[in-house]
């Protein structure tokens, strides 16, 4: 078989140059694929676990909130691989839906999540397992005030354990 003939559709080829193919007589249109900014988050998102927090002075958590969170991963026998950790206050216009249609998650967990302006649907900190969409989340208060509070700590791990089922 000779690959004298072979043709690229021409649908592929701005994914293939889109950093360095340029076509100045023409409008510059994006592929789709390249139009809506994805989602970056913290870990390698093996379980499709997905955690939310909202700080503003850090890229994604602080260190001594990492800390705690991962200590309470390995409570429930998981790790940093096996999540997601999106903050959410360095996304742009970020809405429950995007978050559905590009990561797809299983379980949300929340950490701080209660302003309504975030277009999620965590109206507040109850923890308490709630269903969106076919999906448990638990919406918690900010890892800081939790980490401090041996009540509000003992609440979230008796949802823990119903979610991962430890």
């Amino acid at each position: 078989m000779s690959l004298d003939k072979f043709q690229i559709p021409l649908k592929i080829i701005p994914e293939l140059y889109k950093d360095s193919l340029v076509v100045l007589d023409e409008e510059q249109i994006k592929p789709i694929s390249l139009q809506s900014e994805s989602i970056r988050f913290l870990g390698s998102y093996m379980k499709n676990i997905l955690i939310l927090v909202n700080d503003a002075d850090a890229v994604h958590l602080n260190e001594k909130d990492l800390q705690f969170l991962t200590g309470v991963l390995s409570a429930c026998k998981l790790t940093i691989a096996d999540v997601g950790i999106l903050n959410i206050h360095h996304q742009q216009e970020i809405t429950f839906q995007n978050i559905i249609d590009q990561l797809a998650p299983n379980n949300i967990l929340s950490f701080g999540i209660s302003d309504n302006n975030t277009q999620l649907p965590f109206s507040n900190t109850s923890l308490t397992i709630e269903q969106h969409q076919h999906i448990s989340c638990i919406n918690a208060p900010n890892l800081e005030i939790l980490s401090n509070d041996v009540d509000k700590k003992k609440a979230l791990w008796m949802c823990l354990k119903k979610i991962f089922s430890i």
